[in-house]
């Protein structure tokens, strides 16, 4: 690590922090990214991409602060406890320690990665309310910070288990109901800029969409894209009732706290235009769509 990139990414053989690592590379920035193996193979890609690792786990502090040495600017971003592979107690740890690392550090721009849920009041969704508490400690730190927080990725609609596969695509908002959503590329390319640019959004928190949807677009969107028609659904009040995470996700959208408040004209004259969902189902999501709609019933998950 003698080289010193600019920049440490957390969660670089994730979704988020793959994407940030990524655009900083095409920026032609240096970019270290924080893995826990080494030998895996989104661990390969990174160093492919000509992306320095820094080994370690986000348990071991000592192993962050090694990682720290001669940064600049960090993104951080932590699993939440749906994954099953740490605690919303755990998350805000791992979340304060990157924090307190950089501070210790003396890094100059920390980006957090936190969620549309977030400083919104108590959501009761212990992996919602989690980083609020990490926004929390970070504000009261003596460290330059941006705080962002993205709306729902377009790629959760690609699980197995949401209906393309038998025609009738089931989410969480009624057929005319809003929610917001952002392509993992925009996410990517809007924090390595935020990253590459600390003086101009230090101290800011911005909320991250790139198109608002319906149940009503997203089957027009599906349908064209699929050559077929998929009617949408959201999920039943059967399964809801037997099911206490979508329940309470499913109100947290009907109550406004997860549908997004992203003011997407202004994003888009900041950062440039959004992705929006026929234009991603042709492009960067071409392969994942025609995945979820040839998926086996031994793939589905929620029923």
């Amino acid at each position: 690590m003698s080289n010193s990139p600019e920049f440490l990414v957390f969660g670089a053989t994730g979704q988020q922090g793959g994407v940030v690592a990524s655009s900083l590379r095409k920026a032609r920035r240096e970019v270290r990214a924080f893995v826990r193996d080494p030998k895996s193979e989104r661990a390969k890609a990174l160093v492919r991409q000509g992306i320095t690792l820094a080994v370690g786990d986000l348990f071991d502090r000592a192993s962050i602060d090694r990682a720290m040495t001669g940064i600049q600017g960090v993104f951080s971003v932590q699993t939440s406890s749906p994954s099953g592979l740490v605690t919303d107690d755990q998350e805000v740890a791992q979340g304060k320690a990157i924090a307190n690392s950089a501070v210790a550090a003396g890094v100059a721009h920390l980006v957090y990665s936190s969620g549309a849920a977030a400083g919104k009041g108590q959501t009761g969704m212990g992996h919602f309310d989690s980083k609020s508490r990490i926004e929390e400690h970070i504000r009261c730190l003596p460290i330059a910070t941006t705080i962002t927080r993205p709306a729902s990725f377009m790629e959760m609609m690609m699980l197995p288990g949401m209906g393309l596969n038998t025609g009738v695509f089931t989410f969480f908002m009624k057929r005319d109901q809003s929610m917001q959503m952002i392509a993992l590329d925009d996410l990517g390319r809007i924090n390595a800029r935020i990253l590459c640019k600390p003086e101009r959004y230090a101290g800011q928190v911005l909320e991250l969409s790139g198109q608002d949807l319906t149940g009503k677009s997203l089957e027009e969107a599906f349908s064209r894209a699929a050559g077929r028609p998929i009617r949408y659904q959201r999920f039943s009040e059967e399964m809801l009732a037997g099911n206490d995470f979508l329940r309470q996700l499913t109100m947290l959208v009907d109550n406004g706290v997860v549908s997004g408040v992203a003011d997407i004209p202004s994003l888009e004259h900041e950062f440039g235009p959004m992705l929006k969902l026929e234009e991603w189902l042709r492009g960067t999501a071409k392969t994942l769509f025609e995945k979820a709609l040839n998926a086996s019933e031994a793939d589905i998950v929620l029923r």
